[in-house]
């Protein structure tokens, strides 16, 4: 088998210029003719008087040049001075040079010496070309210099695509092929599995298009992977790019933009052109809310029209009047909400893929893949850290992964253990933990009731969020802090949503039936509060007065508009109706803490003494919480509820094989009859 010819590596300019230098330099540096010392006109004098000088050149009435005799030159100080050019022969000459003085004075001199010394002279003109030519060539090579750098600064940088001025209309992507490839697999993606799924139907389209053309189906021409951020979009992307076996183009929407006019617009084209060339292949724009937002929706009008030209040549290319067969689109972002409705429809993206937040077995997945590479101990739970980790996404996980190797490292350890994760979860959520801040004892007293108050009302009232822990640790912005651990449910009842009202009122309640005073420590509380009470009555429609209506608008355009879509009675009612329920649930929160004043009071104590408490030590003090058999009686009976339907479902569809429509029994008896004929 022959072997493979490596590629010619394209010529470098800048050898030239580096051998153009080399010759300069050699050029002053390097005497061909031999080597010559510059000497005084006294000394001139006394080699003359010796008898040691042949014959002295007077160069443009300047200049003099000296030629010894060749005895002159075997003896000293001559034959260590002069340089010979090659080895064994004599210098040529000249072999001294000196500066005239006055011409006439010298001429005279010259003349008395021929005389008395047989002295040879004479006189010559020379021109310099060299310096001519440098002198005039020099200004001109500094000014190409400079425009040069200044060209392939503006234009993005040396190498490929868009390095040099001529080329800035070319597309920056990065191309991933058989050759050049990416790590990362499906493999590495935990979690996501439905997404996942999708984006692996996507590379068969292009591995075996025939399968799906036989049946009429059309390639879909470009998938949008929608999600909040940190969830694994690019990841995704990447896994695509090592498993296809074709060629991949990935780059960012900002890439498409430039500070020359129509350099956008040139790039898509460029871009597509290149992937239709090795169709079939992909192309993967990562935040493409860069281009792709909605047209005609900035404040001023026509300061825009760069992006908006972008923008209407990607449409162009997706599903213009050309055809692009054999080109799958894929787009990643986290702001779905501002695309331009055209980009979004059928025929451009055809598919929109949503990458949420991992659901507890998917946190799990996401746990075994960053674990791998850290030293573990025994006590590391997967399970446990997934429950643990409530709304967290995948780049969260993978933080937390490394915040824990890094805890265990300040410590001196050789594993990572338990305790490190859940500090890294408190050093993740809470913030560094501020060790050195200094609080008086009314303050510290004031946080620790605060603190016990959220405690005590979300293990006394029915749907709060189960409690972890409670701490009067000062953390990042906060003095203290209550952590819960969220149960994922899909929906949410107005009693879940107003019990968990209560427990965030429950600090400032604390104070108030405590000291009778309150401060501004309930700042993110009520917050909080007030969101959630806003969207009660404007959002979800749960409240009876405004009734089943609601003011949300999932398409975005009312961030664009100086109205609001209800009148100013309405507004005025909103606002009543928000009050009024933040006021009932907070003397609801303060009439629990006043009937449970004692227990409170405990459970400060037992805060101010250790400083962090834990799920036991609250039910050592209020007892077995009175809701959580009913809670638990609540759960069983919708697992049992999913069951049933579950079961029905399956029932439904052998029922429709075992019996087919009436409609089915047409199309059954005509293609019999057909038979039959």
């Amino acid at each position: 088998m022959a072997a493979k010819k490596s590629p010619k590596k394209p010529f470098n300019f800048y050898w030239i210029y580096a051998i153009v230098g080399v010759a300069l330099i050699s050029l002053n540096l390097f005497n061909w003719q031999g080597g010559n010392s510059v000497i005084t006109p006294s000394e001139f004098e006394s080699m003359v008087v010796n008898g040691e000088v042949n014959e002295v050149v007077i160069v443009n009435h300047k200049t003099a040049k000296v030629y010894l005799n060749p005895e002159a030159l075997e003896n000293e100080p001559h034959n260590k001075k002069i340089k010979s050019p090659s080895f064994g022969m004599p210098a040529a000459g000249p072999h001294y040079t000196f500066e005239i003085g006055s011409g006439d004075v010298f001429d005279a001199d010259l003349k008395t010496w021929s005389k008395d010394y047989d002295l040879k002279y004479k006189y010559t003109t020379e021109e310099d070309w060299f310096g001519g030519i440098l002198s005039l060539l020099l200004p001109i090579l500094i000014f190409v210099g400079i425009w040069y750098f200044i060209m392939k600064r503006m234009s993005g940088g040396a190498g490929g695509a868009g390095g040099q001025i001529f080329n800035i209309g070319k597309s920056k992507a990065q191309l991933f092929d058989k050759e050049k490839g990416t790590n990362v697999t499906f493999e590495d993606v935990a979690g996501l599995e439905g997404a996942k799924e999708e984006v692996q139907e996507i590379v068969d389209f292009l591995k075996k298009p025939q399968k799906y053309t036989d049946l009429g189906a059309k390639i879909p021409r470009g998938a949008l992977l929608v999600g909040p951020p940190g969830t694994g979009k690019t990841l995704l992307a990447r896994a695509v790019a090592g498993e296809a076996k074709v060629p991949f183009y990935s780059l960012s929407g900002s890439d498409f933009v430039e500070m020359f006019v129509g350099v956008g617009a040139s790039r898509v084209r460029d871009l597509f052109k290149q992937a239709k060339d090795k169709a079939p292949s992909i192309i993967f724009i990562d935040e493409i809310d860069a281009i792709g937002r909605a047209r005609g929706k900035g404040m001023a009008q026509g300061s825009n029209d760069e992006r908006e030209n972008t923008l209407n040549q990607l449409l162009t290319e997706m599903d213009g009047f050309g055809t692009n067969t054999g080109v799958i689109v894929l787009a990643a972002t986290n702001r779905a909400d501002v695309l331009d409705r055209a980009l979004v429809r059928p025929g451009r993206f055809d598919r929109q893929i949503h990458v949420d937040l991992p659901e507890v077995h998917e946190r799990k997945e996401i746990f075994k893949v960053h674990l791998k590479p850290l030293k573990t101990d025994d006590s590391i739970d997967i399970d446990f850290l997934a429950k643990q980790t409530p709304g967290f996404s995948g780049a969260d996980i993978a933080n937390i992964c490394n915040e824990a190797a890094l805890i265990a490292a300040r410590h001196d350890k050789k594993k990572v253990s338990k305790q490190d994760f859940l500090d890294a979860v408190d050093r993740v959520v809470g913030g560094l933990e501020k060790k050195n801040k200094l609080i008086s004892d009314h303050e510290k007293k004031t946080i620790a009731f605060h603190e016990a108050g959220h405690a005590a009302v979300s293990w006394l009232v029915k749907y709060a969020n189960p409690l972890i822990k409670v701490t009067i640790i000062p953390r990042g912005r906060s003095l203290g802090a209550a952590w819960y651990l969220p149960e994922e449910r899909q929906i949410t009842t107005t009693e879940q949503l107003v019990d968990e009202m209560c427990a965030a009122l429950g600090g400032r309640a604390a104070e108030e039936v405590m000291f009778g005073k309150i401060s501004t420590g309930a700042l993110s509380d009520l917050e909080k509060v007030t969101k959630q009470a806003y969207a009660m009555v404007s959002v979800y429609g749960l409240n009876d007065k405004i009734g089943n209506r609601s003011y949300y608008d999932s398409s975005g355009q009312s961030d664009y508009s100086f109205s609001k879509p209800y009148s100013d009675k309405t507004a005025e009612l909103i606002d009543n109706e928000v009050s009024a329920l933040i006021e009932t649930s907070y003397k609801r929160t303060v009439q629990i803490l006043k009937d449970n004043k004692d227990k409170l009071i405990l459970l400060a104590e037992k805060l101010l003494e250790k400083e962090v408490i834990f799920r036991d030590d609250l039910e050592a003090i209020f007892g077995k919480s009175m809701f959580e058999d009913e809670l638990i009686a609540e759960k069983k009976v919708s697992k049992k509820a999913e069951a049933i339907i579950e079961q029905a479902e399956v029932l439904e569809a052998e029922t429709e094989v075992a019996n087919p429509t009436t409609e089915d029994k047409k199309v059954d008896d005509t293609t019999a009859d057909e038979n039959n004929a």
